[in-house]
């Protein structure tokens, strides 16, 4: 049977059980206030008890033949009684409750639906293809590799690839959950299903269909929702042993009693679908609702191990800090005047791809100076650059680099460059000829809100905060400082990294990993839970990592773990909803309060406690508004 068919079979059970539903209220409201003719509410009463039972006994059927029990087979006993007792009103209220348990496990099968539905409405139908001169309207299927694509203001981006003309401002919150607009340019990343605000766009198309960043989130989707968590299989083999537990307790209390009422006022209490449906609605919502804010969460089973995780291991460079280096100064040491500079900079900067090149020409580019491509131009990656202008030669680079090309500092130059090393900065120090004219200072920035969010951890509870990096002990000290972490390793390689995260695992219970979801792939794979930062794009990120934020934004970590703590407590606080309200019940029943019909009634009302209690995950406030309204002063 093709997906199309299993889907419209879904809709035509969902539309059988609301008009079932509806036809079980509209014969109890008769019954109740004597709406039209006894006979006419009394066989309606009769029709809707007697249909209901067919659904329940397919069901029961259907897991029995797959070796499962479920609490449609208590169900189903509790409404035979009935039929046998002749307590029709009681068996309307039980198929009305079993009617809406069932219409509730729709709603969780559809949330899943909506969410891709509502992801699939973002990825236009047709696409504009820029050949020659002219341009193309084809359709999403017929677009390839390598097509360039025109994005004008207002249009939908149908593909993930590279801008190769153009300026505009997209908003890609159907990604990441970010609402700020992103300004894109020659050479930036675009991705399907973002919005061009403004500004139009020429693009290379990189990654089509199935390939694109939009397709692998709505696939992930869809297969997280089809899982089974821990609690949920928990809670399975419990219910085995309270239905068996069940069923055994009526047949003593019937031999002890021998009264058939009191056994069905018991059956009608204790059958209950309120848990199975509450438990993967809990979670299928907080998939949707993590989803939302850009947290792809592979495996509803993650969510669960988030509320245990006790100690955070993260990367610094491109985790804590942006990966991107700024300049924040430039000294002249020679008697030239600082726009001469500048120029001999931009020439020696203006083809390197090196992230300090691509900072200083950024930095270049703000200051309005005119950059003029040199005679020649060499680059040792790595080490620094050399170019030719107008006869004379300028070097750029490491301090090392500058001296084997025979350029010596001074005594106090040299002084000045530790010092600036000592502080954490890095430094291009520039030559002309055989003389030192000037030096770059600059300095890898910290993400915003990363100290504020490790407060937030902390303040849930985790232990310890640990830094890896590769970098020297100077730059790692300093970071950590800023950063609030607890402990540092400086100077590691990718094996060094995988031997304290296993030491650490031996101490610790549970252990976070976060990283770029690439270079750290090794040390990811180890962890109890690894999160990938900037997944956005990455296709070994939204596919290894166990929770991928689409957005370079530190603060979705205390969310995910806030969500996380929600759902397990929610969970918790309906087993003991549910607990409660059976005892209550009970007792109602054994000190001859209620009776099979007022046994059904408040079945039927306190199924909806945990169903409800559910919805609060949805809800969930987080201090997102407060660093916004931060992010805008």
């Amino acid at each position: 049977m093709s997906d199309l068919k299993k889907s419209t079979k879904k809709d035509r059970r969902v539309i059988f059980d609301g008009i079932f539903v509806s036809a079980c209220l509209l014969a109890l409201v008769c019954y109740w206030f004597k709406i039209f003719s006894p006979s006419f509410y009394k066989n309606l009463i009769i029709l809707v008890a007697i249909v209901g039972i067919f659904p329940v006994l397919k069901s029961v059927i259907i897991a029995l033949k797959n070796k499962k029990v479920t609490v449609d087979l208590l169900a189903s006993i509790a409404l035979i009684f009935t039929y046998i007792q002749g307590q029709w009103v009681s068996s309307a209220f039980i198929n009305m409750m079993l009617g809406s348990a069932r219409l509730f496990e729709g709603f969780t099968r559809n949330r899943t639906k909506n969410i891709i539905e509502r992801l699939l409405k973002y990825r236009p139908e047709k696409v504009k293809i820029k050949i020659g001169e002219k341009i193309e309207e084809i359709s999403l299927e017929d677009t390839k590799q390598g097509d360039l694509v025109v994005v004008e203001s207002g249009d939908r981006i149908p593909i993930d690839g590279t801008v190769i003309s153009g300026t505009a401002n997209v908003d890609q919150s159907t990604l990441t959950g970010e609402s700020e607009p992103v300004s894109k340019k020659t050479g930036d990343q675009v991705y399907s299903s973002t919005l061009n605000i403004c500004g139009s766009l020429l693009v290379r198309a990189e990654k089509i269909g199935q390939d694109t960043t939009l397709a692998k989130i709505i696939e992930l989707v869809d297969k997280v929702s089809r899982e089974k968590t821990p609690t949920e299989r928990i809670a399975d083999k419990f219910s085995v042993w309270y239905i068996f537990l069940t069923i055994f307790g009526s047949i003593l209390i019937f031999i002890i009693s021998k009264n058939l009422n009191l056994v069905l006022s018991i059956l009608l209490v204790t059958c209950a679908d309120d848990i199975a449906v509450a438990i993967p609605l809990g979670f299928t919502i907080s998939i949707a609702r993590a989803a939302r804010d850009g947290i792809i969460i592979k495996g509803v089973a993650v969510i669960e191990a988030l509320k245990k995780v006790t100690i955070f291991v993260t990367d610094k460079t491109g985790t804590l800090t942006k990966g991107s280096a700024k300049v924040i100064d430039i000294i002249v040491v020679d008697k030239i005047s600082l726009k001469e500079f500048y120029e001999i900079i931009a020439s020696l900067q203006i083809n390197s791809r090196h992230p300090s090149s691509l900072a200083i020409i950024k930095f270049l580019k703000e200051k309005n100076v005119k950059i003029f491509s040199p005679d020649q131009f060499h680059e040792i990656p790595g080490d620094g650059i050399w170019i030719i202008k107008n006869k004379i030669k300028y070097i750029a680079g490491k301090i090392s680099f500058l001296e084997e090309n025979g350029i010596k500092l001074t005594n106090q130059q040299k002084e000045k460059t530790i010092e600036l090393k000592n502080k954490g900065y890095s430094l291009t120090v520039i030559s002309k000829e055989k003389n030192l004219i000037g030096l770059v200072i600059l300095e890898d920035e910290m993400r915003q809100f990363v100290k504020e969010s490790i407060i937030e951890t902390r303040e849930m509870g985790i232990k310890k905060w640990v830094m890896l990096t590769g970098d020297n002990e100077v730059v790692a000290s300093k970071v950590s400082k800023e950063a609030g972490i607890d402990e540092y390793y400086a100077n590691l390689k990718p094996v060094d990294k995988l031997t304290i995260i296993k030491k650490l695992k031996n101490k610790y219970e549970s252990i976070a990993m976060i990283g770029d979801g690439v270079n750290d792939a090794a040390s990811l794979a180890l962890a109890d839970v690894s999160i990938a930062m900037g997944a956005i794009g990455s296709d070994a990120a939204v596919e290894t990592a166990d929770v991928a934020l689409m957005h370079d934004n530190f603060r979705r970590i205390p969310e995910a773990m806030l969500l996380s703590r929600e759902v397990v407590r929610v969970i918790k606080q309906n087993f003991i909803i549910w607990g409660i309200t059976n005892v209550v019940g009970l007792a109602l029943v054994f000190g001859g309060i209620i009776g099979p019909l007022g046994a059904s009634a408040y079945n039927f009302i306190t199924d909806f406690f945990p169903i409800v209690n559910v919805f609060k995950i949805y809800r969930l406030k987080t201090n997102r508004h407060i660093y916004e309204e931060e992010s805008k002063i």
